[in-house]
């Protein structure tokens, strides 16, 4: 039987670890996931097995390449962002890889920000809201006050994709992607490390820049292996080669973010108030991106309306856009929040509604999507500036509700809204970032599933 050629990709998330392998049409070939128990830092908080996670991609890998099913042409990886490996001298991994959602000394972070121009300026500087160990370079200024001597002996520190790159290719580089989401060591006006970086010796801890598009090296000198890309922005990458036209991807799940890789206008004030960031594509390009915590706010309420119904937990998701339920809510008297604020409500409006007001769990539902919604188009037209912006596409948990696409429809009448697909999108993006080194195919032409939604 002949071989099939593919690409290894091992996408590394907080909770699941995936090995997969894509054809060279970027048909999924194997999926495999990966459960690892936490260790703990020396203060006692849960944080990654590096250990057992660099065990796991050699033995992967070893294997793989034994098996007689497929030709392993290149490897490469997706994992999250925000957090650092260290190495000595000889390589070795010095201290643990920190948790990011470790609190923050706020006494060190008032020294940081007072000693280099303050929050405001700082924060737009570096297109980093102010989020403690979530801010990655924040780790390294917190090592080197309160760990001098660790600090010391840290010889290169890489950020957890291109750590996951070095186990295979032996060659410790830094990439863009990882560089560029909100780790407060980017300086985006000059397209450089910020000062601070360099003041505090830290620039010289960080491995050569590497394009995403590039090769770290080679496992055993003969498989390439890629340089390893942040998750957020390797999902990004399917859409930004299918579609060249100007657009905004809503990723769902538990946030809601939208990205607008069009949009290279400078954040200000009030946008970072407003929870807005910015990223860094595989091209080196600014992602202007909005957060909302809309999944979490999901989950409660349907909580609350499974009480409130005496309905089984999942049994809105066998509901059906109705457009009579939207009508009857529209016309009441209540305060729905204007999409056409750009402000962030604080709140949903559905936290105060009174579900007596709601005959049935139908029309309930409705309202708190309604609600949701509202919210939503608030956060997204916080990046919509730039580029003429025509198509929103949806991927993720919320693109297969019917309810939430139609009024998201309905809020954009200017626009094309689109349910996307894309299988593995994370995955899916750090195999085509490298697909010079190891495929010779055209990339396909349609890799996204689309739908599109129309005004009701």
């Amino acid at each position: 039987m002949e071989k099939i050629n593919t690409i290894v990709i091992f996408d590394v998330g907080k909770t699941n670890k995936k090995l997969l392998l894509f054809d060279e049409n970027y048909k999924l070939e194997l999926e495999e996931s990966k459960l690892f128990s936490e260790t703990k830092d020396e203060d006692g908080f849960a944080c990654e097995d590096v250990q057992a996670l660099t065990q796991w991609i050699k033995d992967s890998v070893h294997q793989l390449l034994k098996d007689r099913r497929y030709e392993i042409k290149a490897v490469n990886f997706s994992a999250y962002g925000a957090s650092f490996v260290h190495l000595d001298e000889q390589q070795n991994i010095i201290l643990p890889l920190y948790n990011y959602l470790k609190p923050y000394d706020p006494e060190l972070q008032r020294q940081f920000y007072d000693k280099y121009g303050g929050e405001s300026l700082l924060s737009k500087q570096t297109a980093s809201p102010v989020l403690g160990n979530l801010n990655s370079g924040m780790q390294l200024y917190r090592l080197k006050y309160d760990k001098p001597v660790e600090f010391a002996r840290i010889k290169y520190a890489l950020h957890l994709p291109q750590y996951l790159s070095y186990i295979l290719s032996s060659n410790p580089v830094s990439e863009m992607t990882s560089i560029g989401c909100h780790t407060c060591l980017w300086d985006f006006q000059n397209d450089q490390y910020h000062p601070w970086v360099q003041q505090e010796g830290i620039q010289k801890k960080l491995a050569p820049i590497f394009n995403g598009e590039t090769i770290a090296g080679y496992w055993r000198e003969k498989l390439p292996v890629g340089v390893g890309l942040h998750d957020s922005s390797a999902a990004l990458i399917p859409y930004l080669l299918e579609f060249q036209e100007p657009f905004i991807l809503l990723s769902t799940g538990t946030w809601c973010i939208s990205l607008n890789p069009f949009n290279q206008t400078q954040l200000n004030d009030f946008e970072l108030s407003q929870d807005c960031l910015c990223y860094l594509s595989y091209r080196k390009r600014p992602v202007k991106a909005s957060r909302l915590f809309a999944g979490f706010e999901h989950e409660m309420a349907i909580k609350k309306l499974a009480v409130h119904f005496n309905k089984p937990l999942d049994y809105y998701s066998g509901i059906e856009f109705n457009a009579r339920y939207v009508e009857s809510l529209q016309n009441r008297d209540y305060p729905v929040q204007n999409p056409g604020k750009f402000a962030m409500p604080p709140f949903s409006n559905f936290d105060s509604r009174n579900l007596t007001d709601h005959e049935t769990y139908e029309e309930a539902y409705h309202q708190f999507v309604f609600d949701l919604v509202s919210r939503q188009v608030s956060s997204t037209k916080l990046v919509m500036q730039g580029e003429s912006v025509r198509k929103i596409f949806v991927d993720g948990g919320f693109s297969k509700n019917s309810i939430f696409m139609h009024l998201l429809a309905s809020a954009f009448p200017g626009m094309e809204v689109y349910a996307a697909t894309v299988p593995q999108a994370s995955a899916l993006g750090a195999a085509l970032s490298i697909h010079t080194h190891w495929n010779n195919q055209k990339l396909p032409s349609e890799m996204i599933k689309r739908r599109i939604y129309t005004k009701t």
